[in-house]
């Protein structure tokens, strides 16, 4: 019997949907397809090529790659499909998919909370906006911006006659910037600076780095000022911040950098694929994506949506297990559930609540 378990859902992403559809063909490799199954199989992979660079990927995930070959008859004859080869196909651990069949987290009209207004001479408005845990929130910007905030996330939002400024204090933030060249617009996050005219990106505060990824143009990246932060207040810079302050970087559609925050280490602009783009904006929509992370690294972020502590037992193997898939923010009963029955991990919830896994007979 096969240990993937895909999750039937509508999704809103093309590639959120193609790697849904990917994972229920790797998940019928282990049973012959019926005629109607081969049939709508060889008509999935000639609609889109990309379909078929999921389904190897997802096939090589789960170390699925010699029972997906005795389909290559249904591939399409246009490219040459025995010269593919997944990403991730070092995996060599077996990967099981972890599924949530849990419900959307409630988001009232109180999920986005203007806190304060106010004019000044330097600043035409200010406002500030939050989201509470398991939360997020589109908001709609004076000048035609669309601004989205995850979970747990706090900015300030400063807009004047010649600057637009998003100071990022806690969080993740997506941005599709409204284009004006006369007005560029500026996310502060941690004393980084991130500038676009009209472009696309998401930034997240993490402990020690701010992780850029842009999905649309190009934004420029460099150290932040007591000049930028007070929108030209501060005329005067000290010798000491112009010294130290590193060049600008540049970082272009399909690509991310971490930015270091502690000064140690290389700052790498990487490339991005469409699948991983995908995955990492999931949250939009109140899905969370893995694409074979392990247990360890999901919980962590699952927990991100969720006020409940999860703690894992100190198990290598435990954490270690491979996890990928689509996923539902907030319902953590539901995760204990396939858990247990998926996973053989049981839990123990303790006075605080916290919820401690370990693997079950450990």
């Amino acid at each position: 019997m096969s240990n993937i378990y895909p999750f039937a859902k509508k999704v809103e992403s093309d590639n959120e949907q193609r790697l849904e559809q990917a994972c229920l063909w790797v998940s019928r490799l282990d049973r012959e397809l019926t005629q109607t199954e081969q049939t709508e199989l060889k008509a999935w992979l000639a609609d889109n090529p990309q379909n078929l660079n999921e389904l190897l990927e997802t096939a090589g995930l789960w170390d699925k790659m010699d029972e997906l070959s005795r389909l290559s008859d249904l591939f399409p004859k246009t490219r040459e499909t025995h010269k593919a080869k997944p990403n991730y196909a070092l995996y060599a651990a077996a990967c099981t998919l972890l599924v949530i069949f849990a419900s959307w987290f409630f988001v009232s009209n109180q999920a986005l909370l203007p806190l304060h207004t106010e004019q000044t001479n330097i600043l035409a408005t200010q406002t500030n906006y939050q989201t509470k845990i398991g939360q997020n929130q589109t908001i709609q910007l004076p000048d035609g911006s669309e601004l989205t905030l995850n979970t747990n996330t706090f900015v300030q939002v400063k807009f004047s006659e010649s600057r637009r400024i998003i100071d990022l204090q806690r969080g993740e933030i997506h941005i599709q910037v409204a284009h004006d060249k006369n007005r560029p617009l500026d996310v502060l996050a941690a004393g980084k600076k991130i500038q676009a005219v009209g472009t696309a990106f998401s930034v997240q505060m993490k402990q020690d780095i701010v992780e850029l990824l842009v999905t649309e143009g190009k934004v420029k990246v460099e150290t932040s000022t007591p000049e930028v932060i007070a929108d030209n207040k501060l005329k005067e810079l000290s010798e000491t911040i112009s010294n130290i302050q590193k060049p600008a970087q540049f970082v272009a559609q399909g690509e991310k950098v971490k930015l270091d925050l502690t000064g140690k280490k290389a700052e790498k602009i990487e490339k991005v694929a469409a699948a991983e783009i995908a995955a990492k904006l999931s949250w939009r929509s109140g899905n969370l994506v893995f694409r074979g992370e392990t247990l360890a690294q999901a919980m962590a972020e699952i927990e991100r949506y969720t006020e409940t502590k999860i703690n894992l037992a100190d198990n290598e193997q435990l954490k270690n297990i491979k996890v990928a898939g689509v996923f539902k923010t907030g319902d953590i009963k539901g995760l204990l559930i396939v858990l247990s029955q998926n996973f053989n991990i049981k839990h123990n919830t303790m006075a605080d609540g916290t919820i401690e896994l370990n693997l079950a007979g450990s």
